[in-house]
């Protein structure tokens, strides 16, 4: 059984694995610290000197002056300012997933083949795409773009 474990494991799909949830990791710590420590501070200052951090709600009805107090005596918080921040993590880390996939996605993509036939709209055989004439209804045909 342990042969069988370490053979699952040394695999190279489980290694990739960790290897990306390590990473993701590490990526996930940057775009929340962009978020909290050059995004939000600006956004805040255009809303008023908003700390998105200090915006909550207290639900014992006393007023505390930052969450840090609120958190400090105990009361219990509804702290939005926090999901504020974490949706807006999310989202960036949603767009740049989407926009890895994409390029991924774009350089993955089969080149398109040349067009070596086309068809006669009158009988609708298959012809060579320069012809001017269909070869086996004999219609003439309109002059290929590009001459």
């Amino acid at each position: 059984m342990l042969k069988e474990f370490r053979d699952f494991t040394m695999r190279g799909n489980v290694i990739d694995l960790a290897i990306a949830v390590i990473i993701g990791g590490a990526f996930g710590k940057i775009i929340t610290s962009f978020v909290n420590d050059v995004l939000m501070p600006p956004i805040g200052l255009l809303l008023g000197n908003v700390d998105f951090t200090d915006l909550f709600i207290s639900l014992n009805g006393q007023y505390f002056a930052s969450l840090a107090d609120a958190q400090a005596a105990g009361a219990p918080t509804i702290n939005y300012g926090l999901f504020i921040n974490t949706v807006i993590d999310f989202l960036i880390v949603a767009a740049v997933i989407f926009m890895m996939i994409r390029t991924v996605n774009r350089l993955h993509r089969p080149p398109t083949a040349e067009v070596t036939t086309k068809e006669c709209p009158y009988c609708f055989s298959t012809i060579p795409p320069k012809a001017t004439r269909c070869p086996h209804c004999t219609s003439q045909l309109q002059a290929p773009s590009g001459n």
